[in-house]
């Protein structure tokens, strides 16, 4: 019987798993931290929530990829913010810029534009590649019913 992260944690704490290296691993852990995230109850928007899994995507598919080898998968929640780290076995420096003329390679591009903060560090034999977002907050307008402003706290009303 296989057991999921998911089956038992009910708080948040920090989760690790390991990803096969093989390509349907990559859905497969991008799905799951986004479980894992929903289960915790982080508040986060629907856009955020696919930016967070799009970013995991990416740096497991990196590790994946140039690695031929598993990885391990860690989420972690700190106040105000959601991290995601890859451990790999492989000491070579994550690559974010390509050749004009490649076709691949610009998914740390991606994770730089969507997350709020990026980087690696050294570990063992290889390394370990991490990204953080913003939990977000959503209240919606007092005054008007409509629309949401990220952030906001209300004690009384006040005009949008």
């Amino acid at each position: 019987m296989v057991v999921s992260p998911l089956s038992s944690a009910r708080f948040p704490v920090p989760l690790e798993w390991g990803a096969p290296p093989a390509p349907e691993a990559v859905p497969a852990a991008r799905w799951l931290v986004g479980a894992i995230v929903r289960e915790w109850g982080v508040p986060l928007p629907d856009d955020a929530l696919r930016d967070l899994e799009l970013c995991a995507s990416e740096v497991i598919a990196n590790a994946l990829l140039h690695t031929g080898d598993r990885c391990a998968v860690t989420v972690l929640r700190r106040p105000g913010r959601l991290r995601v780290e890859v451990t790999d076995r492989c000491p070579a420096l994550p690559q974010r810029e390509r050749g004009v003329e490649e076709t691949g390679g610009r998914g740390l591009l991606l994770v730089e534009v969507l997350a709020e903060a990026w980087g690696w560090y050294p570990q063992g034999d290889g390394k370990v590649v991490w990204f953080e977002l913003p939990e977000q907050h959503e209240a919606p307008c007092p005054m008007h019913g409509w629309g949401t402003a990220l952030g906001l706290a209300f004690s009384s009303p006040v005009a949008c």
